[in-house]
C-alpha cells in the first residue's frame, strides 16, 4: 500500500518526468567533471594506459610560457570585453527604451548577432576586416588611413577579437537591460522629475541604482563567458598570428587533442575553473555590497 502511494505521489511523478534530464546531466556533466579531475593527476594521451603523476601537471604550469601567455591574453580580453559589452548594452538599451516608430525592428536588429552562429560571425568579421578587400579598410582608406591587418597583426588580433565578440554578444546585454528598464516604476521617475532632477539626474540617481542587480549579473556572466573564450578564436585566428591570440581554452584543446597531453590539459582546465570560481566569488561579494549601498 505504501509503495502504491509513493508511486502515485507528486514527488515520484515529478522525478519520473525529470529523470531523462537528470540522467543526461549526470552522463554528460558530472561524469566528465570527475573524470577530468582524475586525468589532471595522470600522464595520458587517452589511448595508452595512464600513468599516475600526482601534482606534476599542476607544478609544470607556472613554468610553461605558453600557458602564462594565454592567461595574460585572457586577462586583457576579459578586462576589455566585460566593460565594453556591459556599458555598451546599457547605453543601447536606454536608447531603445522609448516609444518610436519601428522600435521593435531596431530591438530585433540588435539581438540578431546573438542568435547568429559563431561560424557566421567569424566569417563576417574575417571578410570585413580583411587587409586587402575588407570593408573596414576600404572605409579607412577613404580618409587616408590603413590598410590595417586586423587579424593578421600580432599587436591587433586580440583587440579585433574583442570587437568581434562585443558585437556578437552585446544584444544579450541589451535584452536583459531592456527588461529591467521596463520594470522600473514610473512613479519613481516622475517623483525625481518633480523634485527637479533632469534626464541625467534621473538616470544617475534612480535608473542606475535600480539596475544594480542586473548589472551585477551581466558582469559575472560576461566575465565567465570571456574566460571561457574558444569558438571565436578557433574559427578566426586559431591562436595566431603566432601565439598572439592564445587563450587558455584553446591552449588546453591543442594540448589534449593535437599534442596528446590530456592529463596536462585537464590540469589547465581545473586551474581555469579555480580562477573562474574565485573571480565570481569576489564579484558577487563586492557587487552585492555595492548593489545594497546603491539601492
Amino acid at each position: 500500500m505504501d509503495v502504491r502511494r509513493a508511486v502515485r505521489s507528486d514527488h515520484f511523478v515529478g522525478w519520473a518526468f525529470a529523470s531523462p534530464a537528470v540522467l543526461l546531466i549526470l552522463a554528460f556533466g558530472l561524469v566528465p567533471i570527475v573524470w577530468s579531475a582524475i586525468l589532471s593527476f595522470q600522464k595520458t594521451n587517452l589511448l595508452n594506459p595512464p600513468q599516475w603523476v600526482g601534482l606534476a601537471n599542476y607544478k609544470a604550469l607556472p613554468k610553461d610560457p605558453y600557458f602564462r601567455q594565454s592567461m595574460v591574453h585572457s586577462l586583457i580580453y576579459t578586462a576589455l570585453f566585460v566593460p565594453f559589452s556591459v556599458a555598451g548594452g546599457l547605453l543601447t538599451a536606454v536608447a531603445l527604451n522609448r516609444k518610436i516608430k519601428g522600435i521593435r525592428w531596431y530591438r530585433t536588429a540588435v539581438f540578431v548577432p546573438v542568435v547568429v552562429s559563431t561560424i557566421a560571425t567569424a566569417i563576417i568579421f574575417l571578410w570585413v576586416l580583411d587587409s586587402h578587400f575588407g570593408l573596414a579598410n576600404w572605409l579607412l582608406g577613404r580618409v587616408g588611413l590603413g590598410p590595417f591587418g586586423f587579424f593578421e597583426s600580432p599587436n591587433g588580433a586580440l583587440y579585433s577579437l574583442v570587437a568581434m565578440t562585443v558585437w556578437g554578444w552585446i544584444g544579450f546585454d541589451v535584452i536583459v537591460y531592456l527588461a529591467a528598464l521596463q520594470g522600473i516604476p514610473h512613479e519613481l521617475i516622475e517623483a525625481a522629475q518633480i523634485d527637479g532632477a533632469g534626464t541625467a539626474g534621473v538616470f544617475r540617481n534612480v535608473t542606475l541604482p535600480l539596475l544594480g542587480p542586473v548589472t551585477l549579473f551581466l558582469v559575472v556572466w560576461s566575465t565567465i563567458n570571456a574566460i571561457q573564450l574558444f569558438d571565436e578564436v578557433y574559427l578566426s585566428t586559431n591562436g595566431g598570428p603566432g601565439t598572439s591570440t592564445y587563450v587558455p581554452v584553446l591552449y588546453l584543446y591543442k594540448m589534449a587533442f593535437l599534442n596528446g597531453v590530456a592529463g596536462y590539459a585537464a590540469a589547465i582546465a581545473y586551474v581555469l575553473f579555480a580562477v573562474i570560481l574565485v573571480l565570481t566569488a569576489v564579484q558577487l561579494v563586492l557587487g552585492r555590497r555595492m548593489v545594497y549601498l546603491s539601492a
